[in-house]
């Protein structure tokens, strides 16, 4: 979403226009959903920040809009058009999240057995994007992604054009569909009352999920791309570290002083792998880890 970001706003500046693209991390870099955000217009851009009414929303992992809290759908609007990497039908899609705005797929390669391992997808996206908006030619696009790849060789920046330009001939029955929307007028606008939140002790408010008022029932697990698995053989039973270092407090300690590790709620941030002194936590990718899980009675 990063490299998608770059081509989509070198082509806008390619085509004369004023630019801004900044690329969003959480607080974990492994296992959290990443964004990108790109602002276009003909004019100085005097806005920063988040865009918190988007004209289009592209989302390259199929797994994030059932997610709530990865928050990839907020301030879509009947107004906002949404593409997405898929399987499934546009159709499907729209009815599942209740979308007004128009709803448009880029199907996942099916050279990709993996969803996680998507090395063109940035380059996809932006070719997709550059002709949804209808202000960008296929020159502009080839230029940016030129510009974008040069970097990892020529072989890359040729196959990356091929996509690129792939994507934009996909979408040409939707060419021009994204278009600029209403500004939002502070006329008629109610600022907030002042809400003094009481101070909280630590056993309240500290992040454990199974603590009283936090949110078990997202399963954050499902953001998760690499899985910690604990090789009970290396494990040296210090008991302690992985399950304190933990951000989610998704590791607990057994009675036996062996870690266990809540999958439902294990965003996969390996940090137990990094701190374990035993290295007795493998990162396995959660497509294999599944595949290889007992099945039910």
């Amino acid at each position: 979403m990063v490299t998608a970001s770059r081509v989509l706003g070198s082509a806008f500046f390619l085509s004369g226009f004023e630019v801004q693209d900044a690329p969003r991390y959480g607080a974990e870099r492994r296992g959290a959903p990443t964004f990108a955000y790109v602002r276009a217009s003909r004019t100085p851009i005097r806005e920063r920040g988040v865009i918190r009414h988007p004209d289009l929303v592209i989302i390259g992992d199929d797994s994030l809009p059932a997610v709530p809290v990865a928050g990839v759908m907020e301030g879509v609007s009947a107004h906002t058009a949404t593409l997405i990497h898929t399987r499934e039908t546009a159709e499907a899609w729209k009815h599942r999240l209740n979308l007004a705005g128009p709803v448009m797929t880029l199907p996942t390669s099916e050279e990709v057995a993996d969803d996680t391992d998507l090395p063109f997808v940035g380059c996809v996206s932006a070719g997709a994007a550059a002709r949804l908006v209808g202000v960008i030619s296929r020159e502009a696009l080839v230029k940016a992604v030129d510009k974008e790849i040069a970097p990892f060789g020529q072989a890359a920046v040729r196959e990356n054009e091929r996509r690129a330009l792939q994507a934009y001939e996909r979408m040409a029955a939707h060419a021009g569909t994204v278009t600029e929307g209403v500004e939002i007028a502070a006329a008629g606008y109610d600022a907030p009352e002042w809400i003094q939140v009481p101070f909280e002790e630590a056993r309240i408010s500290a992040p454990a999920i199974h603590a009283a008022a936090t949110s078990v029932q997202v399963k954050t697990g499902a953001w998760r791309t690499m899985r910690p698995v604990v090789d009970d053989t290396r494990c040296n039973q210090c008991w302690w570290i992985c399950s304190t270092f933990c951000p989610d407090s998704a590791i607990t300690v057994s009675a036996e002083s062996r870690p266990e590790i809540d999958y439902d709620h294990c965003k996969g941030c390996m940090i137990c792998v990094a701190i374990c002194p035993s290295h007795a936590i493998d990162a396995v990718r959660e497509q294999e880890a599944q595949t290889k899980e007992p099945e039910g009675p």
